[in-house]
């Protein structure tokens, strides 16, 4: 456990944040800084067949310990921190043995974790917490599924006597932007199954998520002086509110929907008089809904460029990822065996849908079966993120019982 802790300590001081506007892969160079970092501790460990491609994922093998022909296990974590709060200097902390007492941050005394409020921390007294210090986030997401991957690598290479299957690590990029498998090659993976540690709740399995679609919509003004701008003008500012205004404020929106309802976000707008952009995520669990989203948003649009003819609106809808169910439904032996796994580590198992995706959603949908396991993250992508150690080591033992059951 010392070990998972620190390692976990360290990775998370690595600033890895992904970045949207970015068109290469991966998306910052300052991923890979991270990546060197495990490429030389595989290296070390004594792992085999390590490779840092061009795309910036890094896969290694662990050896099979059996002689007979079992499937390839692989498993998956993201080495990049959301844009969505600072990740620049995090100064993790750990709270050893937590008494139950509301935590708080110090570089920020406003930002308290208070077991009243969270109730999972109430039920983690006696557990070792890790938070950050109050001004950025922890970024458990996902370094805590990279240290679990990681301190699970060490353990089987140290004792061949566990018996397993060939094993491959994939530390991928950009997850946290819906890039982190877009430029993987199954060639490279080399797996018949694998396993995202991305999780939150320690005994989550998840194998139902959401199907995403992103959408950009562009609107093209008519700029002029504002002292001349009489019956001129058209300000493409207030085209983008009208379209904000336009679209359903309940039951449609993230922060008004709950369970199984999907949602359509705008998240960034951008522009002048002259021109404007806004970003929207659309989200669903099921593909008619989701291509509903898409159609309001449309006829939004429409409207609104039906009502000012001189102005230009392109609403441009791109696929992200698809809801794993669609595929692992056809064959859940990843997911049964993944339950088994842990129930023998005392676990009960934990199946919801999760409202987001992982690098698994596209994994899955390019054939190769991917669950997502536990990690123990919590309140990820701000300053109250936090983590149980404890948790991290469930989550290793679970992998390492996965891993057998496999060649089982």
């Amino acid at each position: 456990m010392l070990d998972l802790r620190n390692r976990f300590l360290r990775y998370v001081q690595v600033d890895t944040q992904s970045e949207e506007a970015s068109p290469t892969a991966p998306s910052t160079a300052i991923q890979l800084d991270l990546q060197h970092v495990l490429q030389q501790e595989l290296a070390d460990m004594g792992a085999q067949e390590i490779l840092l491609t061009d795309y910036g994922c890094l896969f290694a093998t662990i050896p099979a310990t059996v002689e007979q022909d079992v499937p390839t296990v692989a498993l998956l974590a993201h080495v990049d921190t959301t844009a969505a709060f600072s990740g620049f200097g995090v100064k993790p902390l750990l709270h050893e043995k937590y008494d139950g007492a509301p935590i708080v941050l110090p570089d920020d005394p406003s930002q308290v974790l208070s077991p009243a409020e969270w109730p999972y921390l109430q039920s983690k007294i006696g557990d070792d917490i890790i938070t950050a210090s109050g001004k950025t986030l922890l970024g458990a997401d996902d370094k805590a599924g990279v240290s679990i991957a990681m301190t699970m690598a060490a353990e089987l290479l140290a004792h061949p006597e566990i018996p397993h299957g060939k094993v491959r690590l994939c530390f991928t990029v950009d997850e946290e932007i819906g890039r982190g498998v877009t430029h993987l090659q199954l060639d490279d993976l080399q797996a018949d199954v694998a396993y995202t540690l991305d999780g939150a709740d320690a005994g989550e399995i998840i194998y139902e998520t959401f199907s995403a679609d992103k959408a950009v919509v562009n609107i093209t003004g008519v700029s002029t002086h504002p002292g001349d701008a009489k019956d001129k003008l058209v300000n493409a500012l207030h085209l983008a509110a009208k379209i904000i205004a336009a679209l359903p404020q309940h039951a449609r929106t993230p922060e008004t929907t709950s369970d199984r309802q999907g949602f359509l976000h705008v998240y960034q707008m951008s522009g002048s008089a002259a021109a404007a952009e806004l970003h929207f995520i659309l989200r669903d669990f099921e593909l008619d809904g989701l291509a509903a989203h898409g159609k309001l948003l449309q006829s939004v649009c429409a409207a609104v460029q039906a009502s000012e003819p001189r102005a230009k609106i392109e609403c441009t809808i791109t696929p992200q990822y698809r809801n794993m169910r669609y595929w692992l439904e056809n064959d859940m032996r990843p997911v049964d065996l993944a339950v088994q796994a842990i129930r023998q580590c005392g676990l009960a198992p934990i199946s919801t849908p999760i409202r987001g995706g992982t690098d698994g959603s596209g994994l899955t949908q390019k054939g190769v079966p991917t669950p997502n396991l536990f990690t123990g993250m919590q309140n990820i992508h701000g300053p109250l993120e936090w983590v149980s150690v404890q948790d991290m080591m469930l989550a290793t033992e679970v992998c390492i019982k996965l891993v057998q059951l496999w060649a089982a």
